[in-house]
């Protein structure tokens, strides 16, 4: 399905920018229409300059025939305030690219790659420029006849609007504590006593003569001592020695709140057959007797 994608940019220069990167992107310049406001386009009271297209598609345009383009475009929908609000928002910009998608997909990339070198928004462009919706007017009046009018035709009503005070309550953070730990080391120190063995030879010079004994010792044989010495063991022993806890006490306060509110007086005047007040009247002929 063939759709139609309409871009505009305050300066030519963004327009052309907007065409070369549809080219880049595939699409054929058969397809991609760009006007721009000549520069020695004549403008009405309005302010309605003329389009010049660089292209062959379309031959020099003034703002009616701007009019006929958009309301060509948006003939299928029921409000022609689209088309109104799209021809002002041209008629205020420099320059307008139209591109003709053969899909939907085609149409959502063109607009990407417009929205992407600057198209100006169509809707904030014609609020800027002081463009009146005929939909909100409309919807406006028929607000204001509903206020004035209740019942029937013959009845008029002033309505009686009063505020009243509302208090809610909500929860902010105020404040709080938080637990962190965190590992620190310490020097220590202790003192402990070590024992240690050492062997000593000992030779005695000894002059006798052998016994028994001797000679069953006269062999040979070995004889050991062993030394022994005692080495500090050093041990850790984790000990819980405080618990810190975290809780919440709740407590509770009253508040005054101190606000204005604010209700609709209808006062009920009473008119004399001239259609003048007849508290007027009688003011006035108080006023004649004082003098």
């Amino acid at each position: 399905m063939s759709q139609t994608v309409v871009g505009m940019f305050d300066t030519a220069a963004q327009a052309k920018t907007a065409a070369q990167q549809l080219q880049a992107a595939g699409f054929s310049l058969d397809h991609v229409d760009v006007a721009s406001r000549s520069d020695d386009a004549t403008t009405d009271n309005n302010n309605r300059g003329r389009y010049r297209s660089n292209t062959n598609r379309t031959e020099e345009s003034t703002g009616d025939s701007i009019s006929d383009f958009f309301s060509n475009l948006f003939s299928d929908d029921d409000d022609d305030d689209n088309a109104r609000r799209y021809a002002h928002a041209a008629r205020e910009s420099g320059s307008m690219v139209t591109v003709h998608a053969h899909s939907d997909e085609n149409a959502r990339q063109a607009a990407e790659i417009l929205d992407r070198c600057g198209a100006v928004d169509v809707d904030d462009r014609a609020e800027q420029t002081g463009y009146q919706s005929q939909n909100k007017n409309q919807n406006a009046q028929n607000q204001n006849t509903k206020a004035a009018t209740a019942g029937n035709d013959d009845q008029l009503s002033a309505k009686v609007i009063e505020e009243n005070l509302q208090v809610g309550k909500r929860v902010e953070q105020t404040g709080g504590a938080r637990l962190r730990s965190r590992i620190i080391e310490r020097p220590v120190e202790a003192s402990v006593r070590l024992r240690e063995e050492h062997v000593n030879v000992n030779r005695t010079p000894v002059d006798r003569p052998a016994t028994e004994a001797d000679f069953d010792a006269f062999k040979e044989g070995n004889i050991e001592v062993t030394e022994s010495a005692e080495r500090a063991v050093v041990g850790k022993e984790a000990r819980v020695v405080e618990e810190v806890t975290l809780g919440k006490e709740v407590t509770e306060r009253e508040e005054t709140i101190h606000d204005t509110v604010r209700k609709t007086e209808v006062d009920v005047e009473q008119l004399n057959k001239s259609g003048n007040s007849a508290n007027n009247r009688r003011s006035d002929e108080d006023g004649r007797r004082n003098s």
